[in-house]
């Protein structure tokens, strides 16, 4: 068994799919309507969902919003570099957090990013 991918309901698609390709860098692997349902899926991420886990955008056509709830944390996405990766991130028009640096109470370098609808997505960084 293996992780195929975590599903997120979006508000406006191109929005979302313009956030995860051009701020962090993820490639859109494919997209579908579905006219009978009112919804369209996007997938997008990093290689192939043959090989690696991905993220499933899911827009239904009648909702602008969600309410995130408590329940959900976040993404995590690993990096080089949390501090530069934060750097692009800005300079790409996307929103930091959480600066990069130490968690508490231990030694990893983290940063957290948000996206269009306010989700979180943690970068952890690895050598």
């Amino acid at each position: 068994m293996r992780v195929l991918h975590t599903m997120i309901r979006v508000g406006d698609l191109d929005r979302s799919i313009k956030f995860y390709t051009e701020v962090l860098g993820m490639k859109l692997l494919r997209k579908k309507d579905y006219p009978d349902g009112k919804f369209t899926l996007a997938f997008v991420g990093y290689g192939p969902e043959s090989e690696q886990a991905v993220i499933e955008l899911t827009h239904n056509w009648d909702t602008a919003t969600y309410d995130l709830g408590n329940g959900f944390g976040h993404i995590a996405l690993a990096v080089e570099d949390a501090y530069a990766a934060c750097t692009e991130i800005k300079q790409r028009g996307g929103k930091v957090v959480r600066e990069a640096g130490p968690m508490k109470h231990g030694t990893t370098v983290i940063a957290f990013v948000e996206d269009p609808d306010g989700y979180k997505i943690e970068l952890i960084q690895r050598h």
